[in-house]
């Protein structure tokens, strides 16, 4: 039988410059809000907090 695909691959984008960081993946039937993590931002040079953004494929 086929399985439903329950984890999403998704991107984490800085709050401060817009940049996209980091990929993460997250169980989207356990978590329905968005993700949002304090992370280290390489062009920021500090640590900001990044969101969640679209589906990666």
């Amino acid at each position: 039988m086929a399985q439903k695909i329950t984890t999403a691959k998704l991107g984490m984008v800085c709050t401060v410059c817009g940049n996209r960081n980091y990929v993460t993946s997250k169980n989207k039937l356990e978590n329905k809000e968005k993700l949002v993590l304090k992370k280290f931002c390489r062009h920021c040079r500090k640590h900001t907090e990044h969101k969640e953004t679209e589906k990666l494929k």
